[in-house]
């Protein structure tokens, strides 16, 4: 069991147990004694991560309901040397590890909320290595990749220059919006980081760039009516509907930035011999291009007053109209100078993944990380480590692998790297 030594010493020298001066933040730092020994306890305890990551995953937390997950995370947190660790208004869990000054503030974090509904049975299942259960790799697996870095920080006494910020937030899947990192970077942390990092999924890939989305519930009302009786003489919410999404299905995306579209729900009616009064669709809309997202959304809306106004012209003698109105679902923010392969955080946390013996992949997602970078502040999301499939399904798994210490051992490199190490002088 020498995958991490062995991986390390490709970034370093043979100095690498040498003294280490203090060195600054952005500079990869593999040749710590406290990260070394920090990198060991993390192989050396993995069962004690993997079992976390089960028993944390079978508390329910479903969208708007992640309390008694977060409670639970807190109390771990407490357990492993964080006593200020607290909950805020919006049901964030919150940990600092202050530094001793001259870096920036790193804050990382997994979210808690599954898209799983209440009463989904969340039992984790072991068959062989693999792991099944709602949310075991997205987001179980990055709760327990940040429980492993607050442990490790503290027992191997790892000495960063800046402030460590370890946090399990709320709100990242589609209903949620956001809403816990809205409340950290708009509100209760607000002004304080310097520096994101969102742990989310398994494998060893980067988001670097934010697609961002729009998301709306469009709601179609009409007079409604008796099927035959009232047959010409009211328009129908569900016809309306129907030719709105025909419409949508005919459009071609803005040229350019990859941008796409879905109507995803649909849904209304009052029975098979009801001219419809009410019809409801959930549209999503997608793009990195702030541009094209806001092209797409006006391309949508014109081909939804296109079928509103289809419908009403069949019927020029009804009594009443169809109308439309849009609920806002979501809105997810796109960054406002998109970051690159080379963006220092990003460029950083390649190399921390090459130190380990590892490639990472750098692609776009709407992740928390969405959030920060559009109010211009450097920001990721990397994945957990390990492998996994079936995300947001019910046969959602998780396989550890043979080096599934890896995942925390970046985060770890990483948060350690862009906060800065005070070096030392003994081991």
């Amino acid at each position: 069991m020498q995958h991490s030594r062995l991986a390390i010493s490709v970034a370093v020298t043979a100095l690498a147990f040498c003294v280490a001066p203090a060195l600054s933040q952005g500079t990869l730092v593999t040749n710590d004694p406290a990260i070394r020994r920090a990198f060991d306890a993390i192989q050396s305890w993995n069962n004690w991560i993997v079992e976390n990551q089960i028993s944390i995953c079978e508390i329910p937390a479903p969208p708007f309901r992640e309390q008694a997950r977060a409670e639970e995370f807190r109390k771990r947190m407490i357990a492993l040397g964080y006593a200020n660790a607290r909950i805020d208004a919006a049901g964030n869990v919150i940990a600092e590890r202050p530094g001793k000054g001259g870096g920036p503030t790193v804050m990382i974090s997994g979210h808690l909320d599954t898209v799983f509904p209440e009463g989904t049975d969340v039992t984790v299942k072991r068959e062989g290595e693999r792991l099944t259960g709602a949310g075991i790799g997205d987001d179980c697996r990055g709760l327990a990749v940040i429980l492993a870095l607050g442990r490790a920080l503290n027992e191997a006494k790892v000495e960063t220059r800046g402030t460590v910020i370890l946090v399990a937030n709320v709100g990242e899947e589609g209903p949620g919006n956001l809403r816990g990192v809205r409340e950290l970077f708009t509100n209760s942390l607000k002004g304080r980081v310097d520096q994101y990092i969102s742990v989310d999924g398994t494998g060893f890939g980067v988001t670097a760039r934010a697609v961002g989305s729009k998301r709306y519930n469009v709601v179609f009302t009409g007079p409604g009516g008796h099927s035959y009786g009232a047959f010409g003489n009211v328009p129908s919410a569900i016809h309306a509907m129907g030719r709105a999404i025909s419409s949508i299905g005919d459009l071609v995306p803005p040229a350019g930035t990859k941008t796409t579209f879905n109507v995803g729900v649909v849904k209304g009616g009052t029975s098979v011999n009801t001219i419809s009064p009410n019809a409801e669709m959930e549209v999503d809309m997608r793009s990195e291009s702030l541009g094209n997202l806001d092209q797409m959304e006006r391309l949508i809306k014109a081909a939804i007053a296109k079928g509103v106004d289809a419908e009403n012209a069949r019927w020029p003698g009804a009594r009443g109209k169809i109308t439309v109105r849009y609920d806002t679902i979501g809105i997810r923010p796109v960054g406002p100078v998109p970051q690159t392969d080379s963006t220092p955080i990003v460029r950083l946390a390649v190399e921390a993944a090459q130190a380990l013996g590892e490639r990472a992949p750098v692609g776009a997602s709407s992740t928390d990380a969405n959030l920060p970078m559009s109010l211009g502040i450097p920001a990721i999301t990397i994945d957990g480590g390990g492998r996994g499939g079936n995300a947001h399904a019910a046969g959602e798994w998780y396989e550890d692998g043979p080096a599934g210490y890896k995942g925390p051992q970046w985060a770890l490199l990483l948060v350690t790297s862009l906060a800065g190490v005070v070096g030392r002088t003994t081991p």
